[in-house]
């Protein structure tokens, strides 16, 4: 299990640690993939605003959880190029809009390892909540957003100081998290009570809860940000909701069990992995449907569109 993100794509993870009650966490912390990719710059994926360029080879960065490490792909040649230690139960990843550095989430070992790009060494290691699964980077590059599954929490990261500055209590079982493309909100989709929590990120508080399908684990926001997608990973659907209602419009059947979605830079299609039969929804948001499923591999959760 490991996560998904981009380089110029602050990018979510959607596990959480199995040791909770609820319904199903242990197969939510099982199934979450991770992968970050470092690509020279143009605009992030969904949720972010254009990042300067960043003189790097393009490189995936892509979470092991059973040995906790971090596997870097030259995405040129598809070798590994790189393995780097990280903390324990490594899941959800996320990079910088300029590249610099990648932060991941040590599910197991309630800290965030924070890895330096050029060097591909662990520079920092940030204590933060109980179970943290998915992690965001604010637009600008200057916070980082990370859900602490087991703690109902989610933790502000300063990224100069790479210190935690506030707590937030959000929903049940908080798991993936995304940063609307102005900065100004964060969604963060809480798997054990079927909802998404809105974040003001000036006063860090959560202004607006959405009510919303059962499981919900990945969340994306276009890139006009004016749509939320989240995936309902025990209703086979993916939920539309317009950001400035914060109500949802639409819901789309996909697959079995839909973990993480995300949108492309153009924000005309938004592409969901179905972690129980192995395949790729994609869906046109003009239309709000799915135009094609594709087969992939065993157990698809995580899933990244390069800029």
């Amino acid at each position: 299990m490991s996560d998904i993100a981009v380089q110029g794509t602050p990018e979510r993870g959607i596990t959480g640690r199995c040791d909770g009650g609820g319904r199903s966490r242990g197969k939510v912390v099982r199934a979450w993939a991770g992968l970050a990719v470092l690509v020279g710059l143009t605009a992030p994926l969904a949720v972010a605003s254009p990042a300067a360029a960043y003189d790097d080879p393009a490189h995936a960065y892509v979470t092991n959880i059973d040995d906790d490490t971090v596997s870097v792909i030259d995405t040129k040649t598809n070798a590994v190029t790189t393995t780097i230690p990280v903390g324990d139960y490594p899941i959800g990843v996320a990079i910088t809009p300029k590249g610099g550095r990648a932060y991941v989430a040590d599910n197991r070992g309630d800290s965030v390892s924070v890895i330096d790009t050029k060097t591909n060494t662990v520079t920092t290691p940030i204590p933060v909540g109980d179970g943290p699964t998915g992690v965001a980077d604010a637009p600008k590059g200057d916070r980082a957003y990370v859900t602490n599954f087991a703690a109902d929490r989610v933790s502000v990261i300063d990224t100069k100081t790479n210190t935690v500055t506030t707590t937030i209590p959000v929903g049940d079982g908080p798991t993936g998290v995304a940063v609307a493309p102005k900065g100004d909100r964060a969604y963060v989709t809480n798997f054990a009570a079927d909802s998404v929590s809105v974040i003001d990120t000036k006063t860090n508080t959560v202004t607006t809860t959405i009510p919303v399908g059962d499981g919900p684990t990945g969340v994306a926001v276009a890139p006009t940000g004016d749509r939320a997608y989240v995936t309902h990973f025990a209703a086979d659907s993916v939920s539309v909701s317009d950001t400035k209602t914060n109500a949802v419009t639409t819901t789309i059947a996909v697959g079995d069990g839909p973990f993480d979605v995300a949108v492309t830079p153009e924000g005309d299609r938004a592409y969901v992995t179905n972690d129980l039969d192995d395949t790729l929804s994609v869906i046109d948001t003009k239309t709000n449907a799915v135009t094609t499923t594709l087969a992939v591999g065993d157990g698809p959760t995580a899933v990244a569109v390069t800029p």
